[in-house]
């Protein structure tokens, strides 16, 4: 008997350990591989050109060139790059965390008719792919009455293509952000909303002095998520914009891909310029980043 429940024992034991064991090794293997990639992209951003181009790969260069990154800064403009994209991406970051928060609280702790179809129309837009309305959208950004050119009707100028304009507002919508922003709030007591409105607090100041300071978690969340998707976009930037001063980073990138060949050591060195904000903001965010997934809902 005795040895039967000690074999029982010993057998949890073994398979909590196996357990822990494929977790750990497919965490290791996952970290691996994104730091093996990160690592080749360095060092080849620190290659000559020749050594790019041999048919025998190594990963260390035989010549480390950190003249690459002074090359790839200097030949062209890519302050401006860096500008237009930091531009962009701190302005939607910005903004859509305000209506993000708005939006969710109202759909969190406010009851008006037509609440939760209204939420379920709003999700409808993380469901859709941008490339099914990127057309009605260019449309409609190059329609806009009374600028750009346009007349009273929309008609004769570009609008807000090849404007920041044109590159910031179609962003400041974040269906995922509102749903973030709902779950969080959803987790707060119907006490909390109760105690402060008997304090003669309205609703907007019960977001304003309540939620808004414990909200630290979520808006680090939506800020990554937000910041990574908008810094990276190239596909809506190449089609709203049409001049060099108008790039993004992204859309720079595409330069050291030529007809003839692909100039690996620049584009190397320009993507790991690229990648630097990214890490930076994760960096100082990543402190809440976990709660605000735990606390939000996304699992």
């Amino acid at each position: 008997m005795w040895s039967l429940i000690k074999g029982k024992k010993y057998g949890k034991i073994t398979s909590h350990f196996v357990a822990r064991a494929f977790v750990w090794l497919l965490v290791a293997g996952t970290v691996l591989l994104v730091m093996g990639t990160l690592l080749i992209a360095l060092f080849t951003s620190l290659k000559t050109p020749e050594e790019t181009m041999v048919s025998s790969f190594q990963i260390l260069p035989k010549e480390w060139r950190w003249e690459n990154y002074l090359d790839v800064i200097k030949g062209d403009i890519w302050g401006r790059y860096f500008f237009n994209s930091t531009l962009i991406t701190v302005v939607v970051v910005g903004f859509s965390i305000l209506l993000s928060a708005l939006a969710g609280y109202a759909f969190a702790r406010m009851e008006f008719k037509g609440r939760q179809p209204l939420f379920l129309l709003f999700l409808c837009g993380m469901m859709i792919p941008s490339q099914v309305y990127i057309i009605p959208q260019y449309i409609l950004m190059r329609s806009i009455p009374l600028v750009g050119g346009n007349n009273l009707y929309g008609q004769g100028g570009m609008g807000f293509l090849n404007t920041y304009w044109g590159l910031i507002i179609p962003f400041l919508s974040a269906p995922l952000g509102v749903f973030l922003m709902k779950q969080f709030y959803m987790g707060f007591p119907k006490s909390l909303d109760e105690a402060a409105r008997l304090d003669g607090c309205s609703s907007f100041q019960i977001f304003r002095y309540i939620y808004l300071p414990l909200s630290k978690p979520v808006f680090a969340t939506f800020a990554i998520l937000k910041f990574t998707g908008t810094w990276n976009d190239y596909f809506y930037s190449l089609i709203m914009t049409n001049s060099k001063t108008m790039y993004t980073v992204q859309i720079a990138l595409q330069q050291y891909k030529g007809e003839y060949g692909i100039q690996w050591h620049y584009l190397m060195a320009a993507t790991i310029l690229s990648v630097l904000p990214i890490l930076v903001v994760y960096i100082f965010a990543q402190k809440y980043f976990t709660q605000g997934i735990v606390t939000s809902g996304l699992k």
